[in-house]
């Protein structure tokens, strides 16, 4: 018994050696499952990844699924149900069909040449203010979980909502910590609105999987209102003019405006959600701006919301050196002005600054005139300076500059209730920075803006 012992210790510590051997040989990038240089999480696989939950047509009865597989799941669908507080609600989903697209991510050289598959569901006749559950998959053995969203309120209501500014650079590394405090200081938002450079090089796909980690389940329960930046714009070879991210259209499915040219669809498009109308434009594409004015007058002419806020990624009032958006401040602003928009929202800039026009007569409120709130923000690592001398010139434009910061990354947290709309910004390690609430006189469109003076 005891030379069996002795041989079978041997063969066990020869074993061990020799599996340290193959070990050390074996390339780092095998060792973590990479697959044609890609990360784990970068790879697609019959299970569903990507989930993105957008708008498409009335909040309160409908929304867009959009996620992405490989190719070998070629009819996929989705299930939505009621919600109840035990599991029985699966008994009575209903079961669509996704529309499916092959995307050839090989389209940019930048990428790895690799087919996939994304597929899309519009969940349509849905009820008013409930809360459903939906999963995505293959419709026989890959699915995801089931996820909640609670659909719109038909009537004016209570609600919250975030917006973001530039995501853009060291998006998993740094702008992760953003997306998840957000998540954390307001988890019962109805919406995300992320006003453009989402990601830095438009159509790199590892930037975009990066985005899709560092939000992961938030994406697929907060519906989002994405925003095109410059940076969603690149050239696919030299000498080609730019395009927008060749992953924009397959990975989010948005409203079609078919008033406006092909160019613009699915990245101008109005949101009415609970008597908030928000009015999303393409500042990027500056060939086809001047058809956006005409938008804007067309979604503001007739207007009956009770709060108008409008986000393109250019800032109208830019805080940083070397920026300027004159054309929106000589077209677009006017129509603000003429129609009483109450917020615009914007990124581009690097910094933060929130200001007001006009330019209050008052200390602690405006005198009932107010126009519109402008702010820029932004949210990822990328600063630049602010440029106050600039900020000082638009006081011959109407435009006071009330709160500006550099070197931070923030988020924004917006309340509507009853008559007012709070705004607080916050920075990345969850405190406050800056708050705002306007009150409206809804009879007259008469608005007071309420401020923490410094």
């Amino acid at each position: 018994m005891k030379t069996v012992r002795r041989i079978n210790r041997y063969n066990y510590l020869t074993f061990c050696f020799a599996a340290m051997v193959c070990l050390s040989v074996i390339p780092l990038t095998a060792q973590h499952n990479h697959q044609n240089g890609l990360h784990h999480w970068e790879v697609p696989s019959k299970d569903p990844d990507r989930i993105m939950l957008t708008f498409h047509g009335d909040p309160a009865i409908r929304r867009a699924v959009t996620w992405r597989t490989d190719t070998s799941i070629i009819n996929a669908v989705a299930q939505i149900a009621e919600a109840t507080v035990n599991s029985k609600f699966t008994n009575n989903c209903v079961t669509k069909d996704a529309m499916t697209e092959q995307f050839d991510l090989g389209l940019y050289k930048g990428n790895t040449s690799l087919l996939v598959h994304y597929h899309s569901v519009i969940f349509d006749e849905l009820k008013p203010d409930k809360l459903y559950a939906y999963r995505v998959g293959d419709g026989k053995e890959y699915w995801s979980e089931w996820i909640q969203f609670r659909t719109a309120k038909t009537r004016y209501a209570s609600t919250q909502f975030v917006y973001l500014g530039d995501a853009q650079d060291s998006i998993l590394a740094h702008w992760s910590r953003v997306i998840r405090m957000v998540y954390q200081t307001a988890p019962k938002a109805s919406f995300v609105i992320h006003a453009g450079d989402l990601i830095n090089d438009a159509h790199h796909d590892h930037e975009w999987a990066q985005w899709f980690k560092a939000g992961g389940f938030i994406y697929s329960q907060w519906t989002a209102i994405p925003v095109v930046g410059n940076h969603e714009f690149q050239r696919l070879t030299d000498g080609e003019p730019k395009k927008l991210a060749i992953q924009w259209r397959p990975q989010f499915t948005l409203p079609i405006e078919k008033r406006l040219p092909p160019e613009l669809h699915e990245t101008v498009y109005t949101v009415d959600y609970q008597d908030i109308r928000i009015i999303v434009l393409n500042s990027a594409n500056r060939q086809e701006i001047q058809e956006q004015t005409k938008y804007i007058e067309q979604q503001l002419k007739n207007c009956k919301a009770k709060w108008k806020i409008l986000t393109c990624h250019h800032s109208v009032f830019s805080p940083a050196k070397g920026r300027d958006f004159e054309f929106a401040r000589k077209n677009w602003k006017p129509l603000f002005d003429k129609y009483n928009v109450d917020l615009v929202l914007n990124g581009h800039d690097h910094t933060y600054a929130r200001g007001h026009v006009p330019v209050r007569t008052a200390k602690s409120e405006d005198n009932g005139d107010l126009g519109t709130i402008y702010v820029t923000s932004v949210s990822g690592p990328k600063q630049y300076q602010l440029e106050t001398e600039q900020m000082k010139a638009y006081r011959a434009q109407g435009y006071q500059l009330d709160k500006a910061a550099e070197q931070n990354q923030f988020y924004q947290v917006i309340t509507v209730e009853n008559n007012t709309l709070t705004y607080i910004a916050y920075d990345v390690l969850g405190k406050e920075y800056d708050r705002a609430t306007i009150s409206k006189d809804f009879s007259t469109g008469k608005k007071k803006l309420w401020q923490i003076e410094e």
